[in-house]
């Protein structure tokens, strides 16, 4: 950016448009920075708004192609934003359809991970993602939504190790990111599956573990259920005061999978 003088006033800006519901002149303004100043103006600004501006904004777009910020973001900056998610979900939506927020975490997750082709700027989205307490209960939502197939994942990991294809028997969109965030982040992806599996101590109990078809059959191991994890993460917004949490004192499983 040739003039950083205008950042602060391109921030403030961004900030007022955003919190006033004005995503789409907030984007406007996040357009009109890049045409004049390049695209690194726009980074810059995203790096230093408020992750709860920079939440927001991006929950507009649902992770969609269509916002400059989910393909700009730098990835901190993109983490720190995603532990404010939670804090505009009514009780009553938790309560009564947790499995469409859900979803809906899953469209912005998957939107802005895969909104480039870069895969270095996957790895490092994922990584950061996932590094914080909020982030490991985020993915943990995510793979709520299909625990056959993580547990699939799982064994796929745990039999190939580095050799992993990311091939499955399973087509369910969550697979990919699951993949994507094992080989990115050895311990995101232990720290999520902890968070989904409390009672497991080691990633090969996940691969012998097995669902039963039977609805109505209870688990034979404790999982949380998508709702609980929802409201695992509402606990887990951080006041405006005291910043964002980051990687906390969650265990590790340690389990060497991609060395």
């Amino acid at each position: 950016m040739s003039d950083k003088s205008n950042l602060p006033a391109l921030s403030k800006q961004v900030t007022e448009l955003v919190l006033a519901g004005s995503l789409g002149h907030a984007e406007q303004a996040f357009s009109d920075a890049a045409d004049q100043y390049g695209d690194l103006a726009v980074v810059e600004v995203l790096a230093n708004i408020p992750p709860q501006v920079t939440a927001l904004h991006l929950a507009g777009f649902d992770g969609g192609k269509m916002s400059l910020a989910t393909l700009l973001v730098p990835p901190k900056a993109w983490a720190d934003s995603l532990a404010f998610f939670a804090a505009t979900w009514p009780d009553d939506q938790i309560e009564d359809d947790p499995e469409r927020i859900a979803e809906s975490l899953f469209a912005h997750i998957h939107g802005v991970v895969f909104a480039t082709d870069d895969e270095e700027r996957r790895k490092d989205l994922l990584t950061e993602a996932s590094a914080g307490d909020h982030g490991a209960t985020i993915f943990a939502i995510l793979f709520s939504m299909a625990p056959k197939e993580i547990l699939e994942v799982a064994g796929e990991i745990i039999a190939k190790g580095p050799y992993l294809t990311g091939q499955t028997s399973s087509d369910n969109d969550v697979v990919p990111l699951a993949i994507a965030l094992a080989q990115a982040s050895e311990d995101g992806w232990d720290r999520a599956l902890f968070e989904l599996f409390p009672e497991f101590r080691h990633s090969a109990d996940l691969a012998d573990a097995e669902f039963s078809d039977d609805p109505d059959e209870e688990p034979a191991f404790l999982q949380r259920s998508t709702k609980e994890l929802l409201y695992r993460l509402r606990k887990q917004v951080p006041s405006t005061r005291s910043g964002v949490a980051r990687a906390g004192a969650r265990r590790s499983l340690g389990s060497g999978i991609f060395s």
